[in-house]
């Protein structure tokens, strides 16, 4: 299905970094999953020139049939998450280990009183997942904070907005200051997401604000716990929501804002498509409980 969502998006945009931006996928994964996709059918699906991209005879009978089997197996999907919420009433949620202090509990409340008998089953994921279970039909909805690897695949809301700080060994030099400017940690080490985390790996170490200075990992962290055990050991530096530093117990760990970069965006995230009832009481109770 992946393979299928990637050709799709590059045979609707025709255009290969259109669609890599679309899916949030860098250009070379994207070129690579389209080839594998056209070796396991013997045939190729669009031809590439340095300027334009446009679909085979081959492509063109495709596109059609990999819409119409993308489009069943989101409605599938849905359907077997119904049944199965429906007999147990359990909504299953997703989560990664960065969440505010509190804030699950407060969405919890409320969408207990919105929808009485139900229950919420917890799903907690390491970053390798950006959409911390949603994507294999783990979980009905997930917490994430945004960007996710295929976005387009999904209707999210963004509840809240969190600056990032970066968390450092107390005995950093940095770690004096009452604020430290991103300029100054461009040198620094950086522990990273991992690879598969897509979009979420570069967002997490501000590539955007580097201009054309790539980071220096210097490892890589699967989940928070990780993150703290790292940063003590003098591995690396890494930027962390605002929120993190309530979760630390560690005195071997400080964190300090980091101004003039984009804030990190925490969503409800559910599949395009989604109609039940107990996904949408969620994502009001995820709301109220934000406002």
């Amino acid at each position: 299905m992946r393979d299928l969502r990637y050709f799709v998006a590059v045979a609707e945009e025709l255009s290969f970094s259109a669609a890599a931006e679309r899916l949030h996928v860098s250009q070379p994964a994207l070129s690579k999953q389209i080839r594998l996709l056209e070796r396991s059918l013997r045939s190729a699906l669009l031809r590439r020139d340095r300027r334009t991209v446009a679909l085979t005879a081959a492509g063109a009978a495709l596109l059609p049939r990999a819409q119409r089997l993308l489009t069943d197996w989101g409605a599938a999907l849905g359907e077997v998450g119904r049944a199965a919420a429906g007999e147990r009433m359990v909504l299953q949620v997703g989560v990664h280990s960065n969440l505010a202090p509190g804030l699950f509990e407060r969405i919890s409340a409320r969408f207990a009183d919105l929808l009485p008998g139900w229950r919420i089953g917890v799903h907690r994921s390491d970053w390798d997942d950006s959409s911390a279970g949603l994507r294999e039909g783990q979980v009905d909805l997930a917490l994430v904070w945004l960007p996710v690897a295929d976005q387009d695949r999904y209707a999210y809301r963004v509840l809240l907005a969190e600056p990032r700080w970066v968390a450092l060994p107390a005995d950093h030099p940095l770690a004096a200051e009452a604020e430290v400017a991103f300029t100054d940690l461009l040198t620094e080490p950086f522990l990273a997401l991992p690879e598969s985390a897509g979009p979420q790996r570069d967002f997490w170490l501000a590539s955007d604000a580097r201009r054309d200075r790539p980071a220096a990992v210097a490892g890589v962290a699967n989940n928070l716990e990780e993150v703290f055990a790292a940063v003590a050991a003098g591995h690396g530096v890494a930027l962390v929501a605002s929120s993190t530093s309530e979760s630390n117990t560690r005195a071997d760990v400080v964190f300090r804002p980091v101004p003039g970069i984009r804030p990190g965006r925490l969503a409800a995230l559910w599949r395009l498509g989604e109609q039940r009832g107990a996904v949408n009481a969620f994502v009001r109770a995820c709301r109220e409980a934000t406002e």
